[in-house]
């Protein structure tokens, strides 16, 4: 098990990114949100991009150089022309200019078009609650069908990932989710691997309920949104709410965008509490909630006590902090694999 120090991971992925070809900035605003992803144990969307953010470079898919444009700016509500670049540092730089904003207006939205891929929303939210301030965060890639509206069959829609941040004395409340009730790359990484979903988290292509990926990555099938067969159009109304807040008001969407390359629409919202009833009047019902959750009796099928959204992440953050990231041999190969290629040296596990 390679247990990698943090930092040093950091360090090792920001400089491929910059071998091959991002700017200095964007790439260590990328690794950084690539770490925090593998260290909250959403390693889907961590450091094991890295090769695949190299071809998306390669091919000009992802931009690596030069800034955003503003598309519309009225203070407590801004547009930017993402231009492909690199969603983390997009979404990062956003997050900041909304964090900085919400001392005058007290919530700031914001939108983003055609950003490149997003990470894990859960990896942008310890910045913000540790300033005390909620964010609201979530992304569609209207230039990717994975999900067909509840009753369909003919994928439209993309997981529409949902995260949502709030500040507490002790451990921020982070609830990140997809409308669907998995991803598109736990889809292709299970596909990839000949493995099957644990349940039928799939239709077929002819709308019959099925565990294998392959169905989706291969034969036409989609993905089942929230509530699966029975209750999807509960996660089916929740995708098409993000295609609408993300897409219409970044004003690039299914409308006017083409099938290809992947180009997320995104849309952010943080909120100052000490604009409403005061920072400590919110921290008083943040943090009597996660208690009451935390306390409540069990149910006899539970695997432990009851966690609020965030526990496990916020521990498994603390022990990569303390013990290192644990990249695993295949993710630690092929990195050290990409990094020669640029003439860079091995990351060695400790």
């Amino acid at each position: 098990m390679p247990l990698i120090a943090t930092d040093d991971l950091t360090n090792f992925v920001a400089a491929i990114l910059q071998a091959a070809g991002m700017e200095t900035d964007k790439a260590r605003v990328t690794a950084e949100v690539l770490v925090e992803g593998d260290m909250l144990g959403r390693d889907t969307h961590g450091a094991g991009l890295v090769s695949w953010y190299l071809k998306e470079l390669e091919t000009g898919n992802l931009n690596g150089q030069g800034s955003f444009d503003i598309v519309s700016d009225r203070g407590a509500t801004f547009v930017w022309e993402g231009r492909t670049l690199p969603g983390a540092w997009l979404v990062t730089k956003a997050l900041e200019e909304a964090a900085e904003r919400a001392a005058q207006y007290g919530v700031v939205t914001g939108a983003i078009r055609n950003a490149h891929h997003t990470c894990a929303l859960a990896a942008f939210m310890r910045p913000l609650t540790e300033r005390s301030l909620i964010t609201r965060l979530s992304a569609t890639n209207p230039a990717a069908s994975r999900m067909a509206p509840f009753g369909g069959t003919k994928p439209l829609l993309t997981p529409n990932p949902i995260a949502v941040g709030f500040p507490t004395s002790d451990d921020p409340i982070v609830v990140d989710v997809s409308c669907s009730i998995t991803t598109t790359t736990m889809t292709q990484t299970l596909a990839a691997k000949g493995e099957r979903y644990p349940e039928a988290w799939a239709l077929t292509a002819e709308g019959l309920p099925t565990d294998d990926p392959r169905e989706v990555t291969e034969h036409g099938g989609t993905l089942l949104p929230l509530g699966g067969t029975s209750k999807g159009y509960k996660g089916s109304g929740l995708a098409i709410i993000e295609e609408l807040v993300t897409q219409g008001l970044s004003g690039k969407g299914r409308a006017n965008t083409a099938p290809g390359p992947l180009s997320q629409s995104v849309f952010l919202q943080v909120i100052d509490p000490a604009a409403f009833a005061g920072t400590d009047a919110f921290l008083e019902q943040a943090d009597h909630l996660a208690a009451a959750c935390r306390s409540n009796p069990p149910a006899a099928t539970a695997n432990g006590p009851v966690r609020v959204p965030g526990d496990a992440a916020a521990q498994k953050r603390r022990q990569a902090l303390t013990e290192g990231v644990n990249v695993g041999e295949t993710r630690l190969a092929e990195l050290n694999r990409t990094a020669a290629l640029l003439g860079l040296e091995p990351l060695i596990a400790t």
